[in-house]
């Protein structure tokens, strides 16, 4: 090992696994949907970027005759960028409609299906769908004995498998189609009216509710996918939970 490694690892920071993650996302954004995904990134860091600075007055020399001026220059590129970014958000927001609506679809099935088989049925193809982070988990319970203080086993007790909440594929469902009707609420005010009728706060308010629909559940899809890959690659970790039951702690599947 180098010193350089040595000493990374020292603070939580290993160089060699970072060179292997740029490695891995080069070869990623070479392909043909890496790059696509990549470009498409970079466009909204860019004119959101300039849409942060344009606000901010960050070019007082676009401000003629006056930086609130509908004529300005600056005010002419505010539009124009938020035009681009409605656009670049519209790609997401109404290419993925299709799936989400059919998730929406099995997630009825599966809440209000008419019986048990229907229920049954729907959760089964919607946790399919959701399979790269949604853990069903095995159902069945593991004789497991109770761990001391120590995390030494004492005895004969039960373990209960804990496959991923209901509510979190309630919410990955909920979040997304959200995102899809904030969207189309911008689109329609972004494009039937102009930047001389247009109300002000249409603009910020559906931006900030479709971003924090789509937020939601990304980062409670990206949190349990996280969760899961850890289970499986250190099982002896975290396989067993502990938890306490009348003063003695057990361990629980995860």
């Amino acid at each position: 090992m180098t010193p350089l490694a040595k000493s990374g690892q020292d603070y939580g920071y290993d160089p060699r696994t970072w060179a292997a993650k740029c490695r891995a996302f080069t070869r990623w954004a070479l392909t043909p949907l890496g790059f696509l995904i990549t470009i498409y990134g970079l466009n909204i860091i860019a004119w959101g970027g300039m849409l942060f600075l344009l606000l901010c007055n960050a070019a007082p020399q676009m401000c003629n005759p006056d930086c609130n001026s509908p004529d300005s220059a600056r005010r002419i590129w505010i539009e124009i960028d938020s035009q681009i970014l409605n656009a670049l958000f519209c790609v997401t927001g109404f290419g993925l409609a299709p799936r989400r609506i059919r998730d929406l679809y099995l997630w009825g099935c599966w809440r209000f299906g008419c019986g048990e088989e229907s229920r049954e049925r729907g959760f089964d193809r919607l946790a399919k769908v959701h399979a790269n982070w949604y853990h069903r988990g095995s159902g069945a319970a593991l004789l497991l004995g109770p761990v001391n203080s120590d995390g030494q086993e004492g005895g004969p007790e039960r373990g209960y498998a804990t496959p991923t909440p209901g509510w979190k594929l309630d919410v990955a469902v909920w979040g997304n189609i959200l995102n899809t009707v904030f969207q189309t609420c911008l689109a329609v005010c972004m494009w039937a009216l102009n930047r001389f009728n247009r109300p002000s706060w249409t603009t910020g308010l559906f931006v900030c509710l479709a971003c924090v629909a789509a937020a939601v559940p990304g980062i409670l899809m990206w949190l349990e996918k996280k969760r899961v890959k850890k289970a499986s690659e250190h099982p002896g970790a975290l396989l067993l939970v502990p938890h306490s039951v009348n003063g003695r702690t057990y361990r629980d599947n995860v």
